[in-house]
């Protein structure tokens, strides 16, 4: 952060700048219309840049908003989230995200719990691939609360909204379909980013 108040003092940008700009910019656009908002990939960038890890995730948050709010404002107006479905999974989510976020670890376990959350994150999707035409079966209330303080939490401790996680799982589990995965995640990440 001091490098930060550093350059603003100086007047100065790295050269880096323009060009992490640009791709934050892109990460956003990219992510945001599929209902992300693109911390795991605010992350990827910043570790290339060298970034501090504990500057990470406090920014990759704050993209992380900037970016949610975008595509949450774009579903909510087109009345594809389904806030009834939505509501369990926030409400178990947002203290446990809130919890996940105090809790500030070493760089090496932070950099090792990130890749193993995201490598299984990836695995579910690769293994449980939803199917289309297959209807969503219905969302048990405890099975939202646990999913919710399960990704809330590693959403607080990675420094990410959480969609990453979510989106798997509500797929996985057949509780949504790609399209309200999509819809539903973004304010989750919206949500998860400002209390974490």
């Amino acid at each position: 952060m001091s490098d930060i108040v550093d350059v603003l003092q100086l007047g100065k940008l790295p050269t880096e700048a323009p060009m992490l700009t640009l791709l934050f910019g892109a990460v956003s656009l990219l992510y945001a219309t599929v209902g992300q908002a693109g911390g795991t990939a605010f992350l990827a960038v910043m570790a290339f840049a060298s970034f501090p890890s504990n500057e990470m995730r406090p920014t990759a948050l704050l993209l992380n908003i900037v970016a949610a709010t975008y595509s949450t404002w774009l579903f909510n107006r087109g009345s594809l989230v389904d806030w009834a479905k939505l509501r369990p999974l926030l409400l178990a989510s947002l203290p446990t995200a809130l919890v996940g976020g105090f809790i500030v670890l070493d760089e090496r376990i932070y950099n090792a719990v990130t890749g193993i959350v995201l490598f299984l994150a990836a695995a579910i999707l690769a293994f449980r691939r939803a199917r289309d035409g297959e209807p969503d079966r219905p969302t048990p209330l405890w099975g939202a609360i646990i999913v919710g303080a399960a990704v809330g939490f590693v959403s607080g401790l990675t420094g990410v909204g959480g969609g990453v996680f979510l989106a798997p799982i509500l797929i996985a589990l057949h509780w949504a379909s790609p399209k309200q995965t999509a819809a539903l995640s973004s304010p989750f990440i919206l949500a998860n980013s400002a209390v974490g």
